[in-house]
C-alpha cells in the first residue's frame, strides 16, 4: 500500500524538517502544502525532497487540505494521513491511525484526544468548543465520534477518491465527515496524545469556533434539508396557528384584537411556510444533482 502523509504548513520552519525526517522512517511519500509562509518553511521542505504545493497567498487550512487531497489522488495514494506541522501530533501515533485502514476495518480513522485520559493538557476552552462542534456533527453520523476537530486522520482509498472537499477554512474537518457519512463510509477513532506547548493556535477561538459552527450547519442543511428546514417549519406553523387561534378566541370574547398575539401568530406562520418551502426546494435540488 502506498501511504502518503499530507502536512498543511504555515510558518513552520522550526518544526517542519524534524517532522519530515521522522515521517520518512515510515513512508517516503510526503506532501507539504505551504500556505504562503513568510519564513523558510517552503525552502526547508524543498530541500528534503518531498512533494511541495505552494500557495501564492494565504488561503487557509481548508484550502491546504483540499490541495493535499487532490495531490493524493494524482499520485494514486492508497492511504492518506493528514497531520499538523507544529509538532503537536506524535509520530509514534502515526501507525496507530494507519493500521485500521490497512486492515480494511474502517475508511476514515480519526486520532481522538478524548478516548483516553489524555486531555489534561488541552486548553479548557478548546475542550468545550470541540465537544459542542462534535455533538453537532454527530447529528449526521451513524456512529458517534468524540473528536470531530482532530486534524490527525487517516483516509482509505474510498475516502480519498470519493470525498471532494470545498471549504477553505477550519470547517473542512466537519465537511469531510458529513460527506463521508453521505457516502456510507466507515468512520472510526483511535486514541492519541497531543503535545501542547502552551496554546500554539494562530486562530481567534471565537471566530474559529463560529466559522466551524456555521459551516457545519450549512452542510447539515444540504445533506438533510427536510429535517433541517421542514421539521422546524412545521413547529413554527404549529406555534403560529396556536397564537392565531388564541387571538381569535380573545376577539370573540371581547371584540378586541390583541395586536401582539396576532402579529406573533402571523409571523410564525410566515416563517414556518418559508422554512418548509426552502426545505422542499433544497431537497429537490440536491437529489436532482446527485441523480446526475
Amino acid at each position: 500500500m502506498k501511504i502518503t502523509v499530507g502536512i498543511p504548513a504555515y510558518n513552520e520552519q522550526k518544526n517542519i524538517a524534524k517532522i519530515i525526517e521522522q515521517i520518512k522512517e515510515i513512508t517516503p511519500s510526503i506532501i507539504v502544502c505551504d500556505d504562503a509562509s513568510t519564513d523558510d518553511t517552503n525552502k526547508i521542505a524543498k530541500s528534503l525532497d518531498v512533494e511541495i504545493i505552494t500557495h501564492s497567498k494565504n488561503t487557509g487550512y481548508g484550502s491546504a487540505i483540499k490541495d493535499i487531497f487532490i495531490k493524493a489522488r494524482e499520485i494514486d495514494s492508497d492511504i492518506l494521513v493528514t497531520m499538523d506541522a507544529d509538532g503537536q501530533h506524535r509520530i509514534e501515533d502515526l501507525m496507530k491511525i494507519i493500521n485500521p485502514i490497512r486492515s480494511d476495518t474502517i475508511d476514515i480513522c480519526i486520532g481522538s484526544r478524548f478516548l483516553e485520559k489524555n486531555v489534561a493538557n488541552v486548553p479548557n476552552y478548546r475542550k468545550v468548543g470541540i465537544k459542542v462542534l462534535t455533538k453537532l456533527t454527530n447529528v449526521s453520523l451513524k456512529e458517534s465520534i468524540t473528536d470531530s476537530q482532530s486534524g490527525f486522520r487517516a483516509y482509505g482509498k474510498k475516502a480519498i477518491s470519493g470525498i471532494i472537499p470545498t471549504e477553505s477554512g477550519m470547517g473542512i474537518s466537519n465537511e469531510i465527515l458529513l460527506k463521508a457519512a453521505s457516502l456510507n463510509l466507515r468512520i472510526g477513532e483511535v486514541p492519541i496524545t497531543v503535545l501542547y506547548s502552551g496554546d500554539t493556535s494562530t486562530h481567534n477561538p471565537i471566530s474559529h469556533g463560529t466559522s466551524v459552527f456555521v459551516s457545519t450547519l450549512k452542510f447539515i442543511s444540504i445533506e438533510h434539508p427536510l429535517q433541517f428546514f421542514v421539521i422546524p417549519g412545521l413547529m413554527s406553523l404549529g406555534i403560529g396557528l396556536s397564537f392565531v387561534l388564541w387571538a381569535l378566541q380573545l376577539f370573540s370574547e371581547s371584540g378586541l384584537l390583541v395586536t401582539n398575539i396576532t402579529l406573533i401568530g402571523i409571523a410564525c406562520l410566515i416563517f414556518g411556510a418559508i422554512l418548509i418551502v426552502n426545505g422542499i426546494n433544497l431537497f429537490s435540488i440536491t437529489h436532482l444533482i446527485r441523480e446526475k
